[in-house]
């Protein structure tokens, strides 16, 4: 058997924040809704001593002809010692044999890129047509890839920031302002919610971050931060007077999502509760109004892992990039 080996580099020419794989993670969001997927649950590891924990995450698609594992870690003393406080790497299977066909050591970049993108499609499918102010919560990775794939589905022409760390935060005004070539401003938490149209929430906050007081009609929220049991960016109230809110998947949102927190309050069935993939599939035809308030709970899944893994194999196939190993 024939193993190919990716690099980051070469990684990073097979899949990037563009409308091709803006489509490739909007078509996974559509095969849930269509019963294509086994998808397991989450596997988690603490490894508390070290400040640590790494998830598994996978789904393998039917008709298709591999599927993907990812191993992604989160070691959060690791900047201490001047290295990422996370890390991934993906294997694909053959569908047909079981069989490791190729091993992405991309350091998170897949995951980072089909994160920024979910909150994309989110948008596309959420937030009003037209904003002129986006905000963001968080300075660090996602905070980047949220935004620049933003860009795929909607113009703006200033951006608000707000981290904990006041120099965190001018640096990415400052990256992010000579990379989008728009107004961009730190700013406190407050009038991030208050003046932006869309806000993105970007952090591994266990406090709520974000108040129902700050809301005002027309505003859409993607809050991507929490995605482990025990996290919360968004007050339960922020929940509650939402019109309508929309989840990656329904078990996953409930047990380590924003609506973890709000168990009783929401159900499976509540009709202003509902999966991504209803509104990719057409299966939910949600006709938005101006002075709506909606809200998009991302924990990420094991499909935007296939799907986005698919894209970057046969891209690297036809590149014939990488290493090949006889195995």
């Amino acid at each position: 058997m024939q193993v190919r080996i990716l690099t980051e580099a070469e990684l990073r020419q097979c899949a990037g924040a563009d409308a091709q794989s803006l489509q490739t993670i909007e078509n996974a969001f559509t095969w849930l809704q269509q019963n294509r997927v086994m998808m397991p649950p989450i596997m988690h590891i603490e490894v508390s001593e070290h400040a640590g924990d790494v998830d598994i995450k996978s789904a393998y698609v039917k008709g298709c002809d591999r599927f993907a594992v990812k191993l992604a870690s989160g070691f959060f003393n690791n900047p201490k010692l001047g290295l990422p406080s996370s890390s991934a790497m993906v294997v694909m299977f053959s569908a047909k044999t079981g069989f490791c066909e190729a091993v992405f050591l991309d350091n998170g970049y897949l995951t980072d890129l089909r994160t920024g993108l979910a909150g994309a499609v989110a948008a596309k499918y959420l937030a009003r047509e037209t904003i002129g102010t986006v905000g963001v919560v968080g300075a660090g990775a996602q905070a980047r890839y949220q935004i620049e794939c933003l860009r795929l589905v909607r113009d703006f022409n200033r951006l608000l920031v707000h981290s904990r760390s006041m120099e965190r935060a001018q640096l990415y005004a400052d990256e992010m302002r000579d990379k989008l070539s728009i107004a961009v401003e730190v700013v406190p938490l407050e009038q991030v919610v208050r003046e932006s149209e869309i806000v993105v929430t970007t952090t591994a906050a266990h406090e709520p971050l974000i108040h129902s007081d700050w809301l005002h009609p027309g505003l859409h929220i993607t809050a991507m931060g929490s995605d482990l049991s025990g996290k919360q960016e968004l007050a339960p109230d922020v929940l509650s007077v939402a019109d309508l809110i929309v989840c990656d998947r329904f078990d996953q949102c409930f047990s380590m999502g924003e609506m973890q927190h709000v168990r009783e309050g929401l159900t499976r069935d509540a009709a202003h509760v509902i999966e991504l993939g209803e509104l990719t599939s057409a299966a939910f035809e949600y006709q938005r109004k101006d002075t709506d308030i909606t809200i998009c709970d991302l924990t990420g899944t094991g499909v935007q892992d296939t799907a986005i893994g698919l894209q970057a194999y046969e891209r690297a196939q036809a590149s014939n990039f990488g290493t090949i190993v006889d195995n």
